[in-house]
């Protein structure tokens, strides 16, 4: 289960777009961050997706990628030109396709290769969708076969794209939007696939004003019930509406870190219980078995986009890192895999965040207040160099590693702290059984 959310510049108090999204995935389903360089290509290539093989575009952009450590498409990323793509798993009662094909996530990583704006990006897995069509298992442990919604932006304009297999139907964003695990394009929309009006209206769904609505008609009300996809999407709605026109990096980073459960609330810092479904998500017994296992914010400015990552699951007991595609990866590269290793940022956070969650609101007290504070330092530090340097300068590639490690350094202290705490509240046996099954799966060393 996936959250993303987008500003245009008019919503925004930089007067530039803002893009964030967390991804949902399994709990042992580590995810890397990657940069992979622009590259010509002979004509009759061919490239290999997760699952199938297709035509190679003569050119592709530079990106960074944020992956899945199992596949080759991405859960979100941005591309040389500063186009940012995220994708959402979305449930219809139209069976998704089992047979392999190109999956959501290699979507993801075509549009930002091969793209050059978000409009080319739309266009490009629009195309690619009905050529090859979507499919395969997207599950690391369990199958799991999902239709993919898309949130597409540049500096100028975005989109949403929702597929339900070789079907599109797109929406142009005027000012705010987000996009959970559910159809959400009703009546209002930019373009829709033949195939999708044609079914329509052979299935009579059109209102006596002639009117589709497609996010009525084509969801899965079952498993909606299961992924809190419609809620989820009206919580970060009304998050977005009440910062509008104000809107900031941190204020994207705290939509991301929500744990409420309901529009009206306040923004929750500590999850209330385990059971319901948050923008910010721990996995738990029964059915909430995901959790979020990456997040990205991205600040696309003139000349530059600057993102600030995780690099981690859990944003909210990991700090948000600075990012500029152009000066590549600080620090360690080493790529994460379905168990424990030590020498994986995803991991050493990971073994961190359940030792968090088990007693959460004891433990996440230990850090909340120093995460604050070095993330505002961080965003200081990189702001005063971008007006005083620019985002290209040597300078600022400086400031960027300077701060991966200074928080790698303040969580190895949270580890340490957290080691030394008080044993745990008593929690649930199911959700303790649970996550001990998963942790010797993955081979995870306590913490405390």
């Amino acid at each position: 289960m996936c959250d993303s959310f987008l500003a245009l510049g008019g919503a925004t108090l930089g007067g530039h777009t803002l893009h964030a999204k967390n991804s949902d995935r399994e709990r042992d389903e580590a995810q890397f961050l990657e940069v992979v360089g622009g590259a010509d290509h002979a004509e009759g290539a061919t490239v290999r997706a997760t699952y199938i093989a297709i035509p190679q575009a003569r050119r592709t952009a530079a990106v960074l990628l944020s992956r899945p450590f199992w596949t080759w498409g991405a859960e979100m990323g941005t591309n040389e030109h500063g186009v940012v793509i995220g994708n959402q798993a979305l449930h219809s009662h139209i069976p998704a396709g089992r047979r392999p094909a190109l999956t959501g996530m290699d979507l993801v990583r075509l549009g930002l290769e091969r793209a050059e704006s978000a409009a080319a990006a739309v266009a490009v897995i629009v195309a690619l969708l009905e050529r090859h069509g979507q499919g395969g298992n997207c599950g690391l442990r369990g199958r799991l076969y999902y239709h993919n919604g898309f949130i597409i932006a540049d500096r100028t304009e975005a989109y949403v794209l929702e597929t339900v297999g070789r079907w599109w139907i797109v929406e142009r964003v005027v000012a705010t939007r987000a996009l959970s695990n559910a159809y959400s394009i009703g009546t209002d929309f930019a373009a829709v696939a033949g195939g999708l009006r044609d079914h329509a209206a052979a299935m009579g769904w059109a209102d006596a004003g002639g009117r589709v609505d497609h996010a009525a008609r084509l969801i899965d009300t079952a498993r909606d019930a299961v992924t809190c996809g419609r809620a989820r999407c009206a919580r970060g709605s009304d998050l977005l509406g009440r910062e509008a026109g104000r809107l900031t990096a941190a204020a994207m980073m705290a939509i991301l870190r929500d744990h409420g459960a309901g529009a009206g609330e306040e923004p929750a810092e500590f999850p209330r219980e385990v059971r319901g479904r948050t923008i910010c998500m721990h996995a738990g017994a029964g059915p909430r078995r995901g959790q979020t296992t990456a997040a990205m914010v991205s600040e696309l400015r003139p000349g530059a986009v600057l993102h600030w990552v995780t690099g981690s699951s859990a944003p909210c007991t990991g700090i948000f890192k600075p990012l500029v595609l152009r000066h590549g990866l600080p620090g360690e590269a080493v790529r994460p895999a379905g168990r424990y290793d030590p020498r994986s940022l995803w991991w050493r956070h990971e073994r961190l965040h359940r030792a968090v969650i088990a007693d959460f609101p004891r433990r996440m007290a230990i850090i909340r207040d120093e995460r604050a504070a070095v993330e505002a330092r961080f965003r200081d530090r990189i702001e005063a160099l971008w007006q005083a340097e620019g985002p290209h300068s040597g300078a600022m590639a400086a400031a960027v590693s300077a701060c991966w490690d200074e928080a790698a350094a303040i969580e190895a202290g949270w580890a340490r702290a957290l080691a030394a705490a008080p044993p745990a509240s008593p929690g649930g046996r199911a959700h303790a059984r649970s996550w001990s099954r998963h942790n010797a799966l993955a081979g995870l060393p306590r913490l405390s």
